[in-house]
């Protein structure tokens, strides 16, 4: 069997300067405000809690009058957690 011929040529790499889109990436990227994590899992708390509060009372509370309400607005929450968290570097 013929051994395979090695590779002589070198790979082509453009130089930086005309590669300005990961020069200008790499600057953007920056982290995270503080907020981001504590609004994350206060609604992550908050969601869980409205949940939790809505199935033991028996549907009387967080607000009785709302009826299921309650559930799309703590699956909202929940919801609106992963927006948030989605945001998170």
């Amino acid at each position: 069997m013929p051994k395979s011929r090695v590779r002589t040529k070198k790979v082509y790499t453009a130089p930086a300067e005309l590669r300005p889109q990961e020069r200008t990436a790499k600057a953007k990227r920056k982290p995270s405000p503080t907020w981001v994590p504590i609004t994350a899992l206060v609604l992550i708390v908050v969601g869980i809690g409205w949940l939790v509060t809505f199935y033991l009372s028996g549907g009387q509370y967080p607000i009785g009058s709302w009826q299921y309400w309650n559930l799309a607005i703590g699956f909202g929450a929940l919801v609106a957690s992963l927006l948030v968290l989605s945001r998170w570097r």
